[in-house]
């Protein structure tokens, strides 16, 4: 049968292929470590689990409204008014299947046949994956390591067109952990307002920040800018909640409509549980999110520390989210590897630690590790692969 030339392009997902690789081998009784994993492992809070089968017991299980139900968009609208300082009408805003729901729908709505997207290098695997199935173009700026992963102003209005209709920043970022300061947003800002080019604000990981710097939105530093941004967000990983699969838009009110049109004729709705599920959240103090957080600030000081102490190995210290991702091509070349990813393969046959190979992120000398796993595993993972270093040496 002939597929659609649309999905003849896609390229798998690393990410998946990886887990899926490192679930086989622990079949087959290996003692496989995996940190390939972009989910909190920790269980979703309880409150949020009594709340929902409180739902549930009430017969909260029909058909809602396409863009989620009022209570929660009205959370939703608060949350971002306690966070951020933003105000966001109903109408601005959609409920969706998970964050990458939101994605996929708002480029679906926004782009026509050969429009750019601008996504900066190291980018999330499904970013330009999504832009082509919409008929768009990815177009990659490679931010650099030396600038800590951030995309500059002048490769930003060096790599705008006629055809660009929009750029993703995502900050606190997947994979390398890297977030833009409030000058750096108004100054990215700046130039997507003079070039009117829309501003696709990922800001997923918002919550799992570890210093002092605070994550901003680039929505919440002008009126233009508001105007200009459209946020996407979720409870996934602010709230261990992946497998509930709510997302969310904010944004200009005509897009947000025609998104919600467009899932009125896709997924009908969000799982009306998970929806009552995600207003628990935002309706309770975020105590257990704060408990996570800090967990996850550990790891990341220990793993830290353990990976940058590898011969060949180098890192730039991310300040959110729960990867790290450092540059390993000096120590794969000392090894004896041409690429990365044979060093990768080759560490997941010989030592059984299963990383993403930096790849499938636009960024072919780094690989991705999931600190979303316990200190021990961490620590016993990053012994394996300074063994499997020094042994190849």
């Amino acid at each position: 049968m002939n597929l659609a030339e649309r999905v003849k392009t896609l390229t798998p997902s690393s990410t998946l292929a990886i887990t899926a690789k490192a679930k086989a081998l622990k079949a087959e009784g290996h003692d496989v470590i995996g940190l390939g994993a972009g989910e909190p492992d920790f269980n979703t809070p309880g409150y949020i689990l009594d709340d929902a089968k409180q739902a549930m017991d009430a017969g909260l299980t029909k058909y809602t409204p396409s863009g989620g139900i009022v209570e929660l968009k009205q959370a939703i609208s608060e949350k971002v008014k306690r966070d951020q300082n933003l105000s966001y009408d109903n109408s601005q805003i959609i409920v969706t299947t998970g964050a990458k729901h939101a994605l996929f729908t708002l480029f679906q709505v926004l782009l026509n046949q050969g429009d750019e997207v601008i996504i900066p290098t190291p980018y999330w695997v499904s970013y330009p994956e999504q832009v082509k199935l919409a008929g768009g173009v990815p177009v990659f700026v490679k931010a650099e390591e030396t600038n800590a992963f951030k995309l500059t102003p002048t490769q930003l209005s060096e790599a705008i067109t006629e055809q660009t209709k929009a750029v993703i920043l995502n900050s606190p970022s997947n994979p390398t952990g890297t977030m833009y300061t409030e000058e750096e947003l108004e100054a990215l800002g700046q130039v997507c307002i003079e070039k009117d080019v829309l501003i696709v604000s990922d800001e997923i990981y918002e919550k799992l920040t570890y210093t002092e710097e605070k994550h901003v939105s680039i929505a919440s530093l002008s009126e233009a800018l508001y105007e200009q941004t459209v946020i996407i967000n979720g409870v996934s990983k602010s709230h261990a909640m992946t497998g509930w699969r709510i997302g969310f838009a904010l944004g200009n009110e005509q897009i947000i409509k025609a998104m919600t049109n467009m899932a009125s004729h896709s997924t009908s709705n969000p799982t009306s549980i998970a929806q009552y599920a995600a207003l628990s959240a935002y309706e309770h103090d975020d105590t257990e999110i704060e408990e996570m957080k800090k967990a996850f600030h550990e790891r990341l000081e220990k793993l830290y520390q353990m990976i940058t102490d590898i011969p060949g190995v180098s890192c730039v210290k991310p300040k959110g989210a729960f990867y790290l991702f450092p540059n390993v091509k000096e120590a794969a070349e000392a090894n004896g590897f041409q690429t990365v990813d044979e060093w990768v393969e080759a560490l997941l046959e010989e030592e059984k630690i299963a990383l993403v190979p930096g790849s499938g992120f636009g960024s072919p000398d780094n690989v991705r590790l999931s600190y979303a796993t316990s200190l021990d595993l961490l620590e016993e993972a990053a012994k394996r692969i300074k063994r499997f270093v020094e042994k190849h040496q």
